[in-house]
Order: C-alpha cells, then sequence, then structure tokens
C-alpha cells in the first residue's frame, strides 16, 4: 500500500467521532508581540492529549478483525502508546505497550490507565525490538508502528486536512518531524491544497535535516533533546513523502524550544509539551521567512511531568518576541 491523499480523506471519515475535530486558536497578543499571523492547531486538546489519537484509531479500525483477536502490540515512550491503548479500549481489543524503563512517568501511567498492558524493557531501540518480537511470537498479535506505517501517516495527516479547512487562506504549515508520520502526512495534504510546509526538528535529533540537506536518510542517530516525543530516527515510508514534498527542515534550538513553550504557556493559557512547541520555535527563529503568511501551527501534544518542566513559570524565559 502507497499512502496518498485519498487515504487521508477515507481516514478522516472513518474515525469521525472517534477523536476530537480540534479547534484552531489565535492570540492577538502573540500575533501583535511578533507580526506574524499565527494559527495553532490544537492537537493538544486531542483525546489522550495528542494528535497520535488519530493514526491509532485508523490503524485499529482498518485491522481485519479477526487479527484483531489476538490484539495489537507497540513500543512507545510516550503518546503512540497512550493512543492505542484508548483505541483498543474503544474496540475491546487486547492492547499491550513496551515501554522503555526511562520513559516519562506521566506518559507511562496514562497507557496504564487506558487499559493497556505495559511492558517495560531497558532504553535501548534494539532492547524495545526484540522484547516486541517476542511478544507478537508469543501472542499473534499485530504490531502497529508508531509512525511508520500507511495507516498511521493517513491517520495523522487528518489534523492537516482539517487544518485546512478551517483557515480560509492557509499560506503554510510547521509541524515537529521525529519519525515523520505527521509530517508525511501533512504533506500530502500540503501538496494537495497548494500549501507550503516545513517540518521543526532540535538540533540535538536532527537526523531528518540531515537526510533532507543530503537526500539520503540519516540512520546514526544519537539523540539529545528535552523534545521526548521526536527522539525517533525518520522513517523509510514517511522520508520519500517527506524528501519529495517538504519545502524545509528547520533546526531549532533546545533553548528556542523551551522559550516558545513558555511563550504559549503564559500567553495562550495552553499547556503543550517541549515536543508540540518547537514549530512555534521554528517561526519565530525564521520571522523573515513567514512574514507576510497565514501560519498554521500543529501544537502536536500537551502531556507534561508538572513536576519536571523545562522553565522556572516564576520567572519570564528567553527572546523569542
Amino acid at each position: 500500500m502507497t499512502v496518498g491523499f485519498r487515504d487521508i480523506e477515507i481516514a478522516s471519515e472513518r474515525i469521525h467521532g472517534l477523536v476530537h475535530n480540534t479547534p484552531v486558536v489565535q492570540s492577538e497578543q502573540l500575533n501583535r508581540l511578533t507580526g506574524l499571523s499565527l494559527n495553532f492547531k490544537a492537537e493538544h486538546l486531542q483525546k489522550v492529549g495528542a494528535f497520535k489519537a488519530r493514526g491509532a484509531v485508523n490503524a485499529i479500525c482498518s485491522i481485519n478483525k479477526n487479527q484483531l483477536k489476538h490484539g495489537v502490540v507497540a513500543h512507545s515512550s510516550g503518546n503512540h502508546g497512550a493512543a492505542l491503548a484508548r483505541a483498543g479500549a474503544l474496540m475491546n481489543v487486547p492492547v499491550s505497550i513496551v515501554v522503555p524503563v526511562n520513559a516519562s512517568r506521566v506518559k507511562k501511567k496514562a497507557i496504564a490507565n487506558y487499559g493497556a498492558r505495559v511492558i517495560e524493557c531497558e532504553s535501548s531501540l534494539a532492547s524495545r525490538e526484540l522484547t516486541l518480537e517476542e511478544l507478537v511470537e508469543n501472542t499473534n498479535a499485530t504490531f502497529v508502528h508508531p509512525y511508520d506505517d500507511e495507516l498511521i501517516i493517513a491517520g495523522a495527516g487528518t489534523a492537516a486536512l482539517e487544518l485546512a479547512d478551517q483557515v480560509v487562506g492557509l499560506d503554510v504549515i510547521v509541524t515537529p518531524v521525529g519519525g515523520g508520520g505527521l509530517l508525511a502526512g501533512t504533506t500530502l495534504v500540503a501538496q494537495a491544497k497548494g500549501i507550503k510546509v516545513f517540518g521543526a526538528e532540535p538540533a540535538g535529533a536532527d537526523d531528518a535535516a540531515r537526510s533532507f540537506r543530503t537526500g539520503d536518510r540519516v540512520l546514526d542517530h544519537l539523540p539529545q533533546t528535552i523534545c521526548d516525543g521526536l527522539l525517533t530516527t525518520l522513517g523509510d515510508r514517511n522520508w520519500d513523502i517527506i524528501y519529495s514534498g517538504v519545502d524545509d527542515i528547520l533546526v531549532v534550538s533546545d533553548e528556542d524550544t523551551v522559550s516558545a513553550m513558555y511563550l504559549i504557556w503564559t500567553r495562550m493559557k495552553q499547556v503543550v509539551e517541549p515536543s508540540a512547541a518547537i514549530a512555534l520555535a521554528a517561526v519565530l527563529s525564521n520571522k523573515a521567512l513567514f512574514a507576510g503568511l497565514k501560519i498554521g501551527i500543529v501544537l502536536t501534544g500537551g502531556n507534561v511531568d508538572l513536576a519536571d518542566l523545562p522553565f522556572d513559570p516564576f520567572n519570564e524565559v528567553g527572546n523569542l518576541v
């Protein structure tokens, strides 16, 4: 299966009523301070607090019912695990999630709260994959990849499809990029609608940007960033879509991401995680690139451990505006 724009339209129909059609919010204050036209797609208000709910529901609703009897499994350090757990609960499908021991306490708890079985493993990708292989072999469950999967890409793309309908005259969409499922889905929508699209990636996990520059997917990847949702290597299926359709991938420092997160919290009163705030940071770090354009920014998630904030809420942070 090769995913295309029509698959995103079908996914939108399939998941209707099972996820939120999230609002687009603006901040007059931020627009005035930045001199930009910012339109935020509020996926942090989505089911499970992240856009990942879309792909998970699309996947589970598409898998053969006989297969679903054996359950579904995934490896995830956070939002995909919670999203799949919720989707499984909706459809009475057993879900098991392989989670690294160093994953966010808040996100592990969310996975369990939605009724999934949480299986901890060592933090390396090799350990995750080995644990998952054993689980599939023992249970005959279906593996749902967190980002390198056509159904996940199509589901994620529905956020951009809604955004393009909600904002008349939208010129550009900016999304974070980790494994690339969201950026790939957004790219397919942008191409169909004649909209520019940019990815935003942490400087300490910039494999997608390096891949985009050279034309070859980078696989040697040792990420170090506060954006815990963007640690993964760019997926193979996503890479082809992204390389052929994205305008650019903008690299952002953790310092600027924290500043953007602080702005969203204090100016907009919205709770977002660093992996979501990076999209605003990319825009504010490249204002000349976006001047005069109507900008769509996907706020991808809001699952934050309040005991481990990357800024002091009582002291002003950053100088992006």
